[in-house]
């Protein structure tokens, strides 16, 4: 009887709709991130390069037509914006936009270490890099801002009442580091500086006046279809039997998260002033994986809803947004949407979770500007 309620709880909970909050609350969205965040940034680094999500089916849950989203919808950060009045944010690259509301700085394939540091650790791409780490966004958030405030008084009280979102990122340096054929283990030697980087975002953002600053996790990253085909095995026991995941990749998910909180912690009591919010992408993900149908997802949840081939619906030289290569019916009912990016049905579950818990701590309605 105690798991059946349990299981209605969280049901009602993720399928609860998303209740406005003062129209006060924040006055303007900021987000740092990656290709979960990029609402076009990319599209502006590409220049004259075609791109997937140029083409249909991105997009075609909300927007009905190609959004420069790697989704078939909206992001967590789109929902955020909904619910507190905000217009979706514009790519700050695109330069032909006020951005008094907001700006986006999130990028395909932003890292939370410089360039710098892969090519003195003798880590290779396996792709060329672009100028898109934590430290550019950085330096992009400084153009703009001359723009918004004048005076430090003036910026503290505009982006105090700011809400300004931080990550996910890191999932890409542990991209970069698997690309250049480092072990697991290896790995897991690098957390400790890939979480500094990101405390150093969260600290120079805060003096620079922002108050309120949401810190999302990783993801499981062992769940990722496109790292389960890349990898697949018939070793089983490589796999966790509850999700079908590949167990030391979440091991090392799981390990910088634990990090992670522990520096937002920290952080918290250097700045007691600020309202420092450790958003846990993990455990809802992994829900959705172990937990499918309570969520309204289809019984097998590795498998991507916007791919060809494969155990996973996923092949590499076959990308959702290429000829010939189709999405599922129902993208709602799935939890991966091209291999590596989520739904929108997805985003929406996460971004519910963390406005109202219980993934964020504290909520981020619990931290509403002054």
């Amino acid at each position: 009887m105690k798991s059946t309620t349990l299981i209605i709880l969280s049901f009602l909970l993720f399928m609860e709709p998303i209740q406005s909050a003062p129209s006060h609350a924040f006055n303007s969205i900021f987000s740092f991130g990656d290709s979960y965040a990029d609402t076009g940034n990319i599209n502006v680094l590409a220049k004259n390069d075609s791109l997937y999500t140029d083409n249909l089916p991105y997009g075609m849950t909300f927007f009905h037509r190609p959004s420069k989203r790697f989704s078939d919808g909206r992001l967590i950060v789109d929902f955020l914006a909904e619910e507190f009045g905000l217009p979706y944010l514009k790519p700050y690259l695109e330069k032909n936009h006020s951005f008094r509301q907001g700006a986006n700085f999130a990028v395909l394939g932003a890292t939370a270490l410089d360039e710098t540091f892969f090519k003195q650790h003798n880590i290779t791409r396996f792709e060329d890099p672009i100028n898109n780490s934590f430290s550019s966004q950085l330096k992009w958030f400084e153009e703009l801002k001359p723009s918004l405030c004048q005076t430090t008084k003036e910026c503290k009280n505009y982006f105090g009442k700011s809400l300004f979102i931080v990550g996910q990122i890191e999932g890409n340096d542990y991209i970069v580091m698997f690309s250049g054929l480092l072990s697991v283990k290896q790995m897991m030697s690098y957390v400790s500086t890939i979480i500094k980087s990101i405390a150093g975002t969260i600290k120079e953002l805060i003096d620079q006046g922002a108050r309120t600053v949401v810190v999302p996790g990783n993801i499981p990253m062992g769940c990722l279809p496109s790292l389960l085909t890349i990898l697949k095995s018939n070793d089983s026991s490589i796999y966790d039997p509850k999700t079908g995941c590949i167990e030391k990749y979440n091991t090392l998910s799981r390990h910088h998260n634990s990090l992670l909180l522990e520096a937002v912690k920290k952080l918290q009591i250097k700045y007691p002033h600020a309202k420092i919010i450790y958003a846990d992408f993990y455990k809802p993900v992994i829900n959705f994986i172990r937990f499918p149908q309570r969520f309204g997802f289809t019984s097998k949840p590795l498998i991507v809803c916007c791919g060809i081939g494969g155990e996973y619906n996923w092949d590499q030289p076959r990308m959702c947004g290429t000829p010939n290569v189709t999405a599922c019916q129902k993208p709602l009912t799935y939890v991966n949407w091209d291999g590596m990016h989520l739904t929108e049905a997805a985003y929406r579950y996460v971004s519910n979770s963390w406005l109202k818990g219980p993934y964020a701590d504290p909520p981020i309605l619990d931290a509403h500007a002054n």
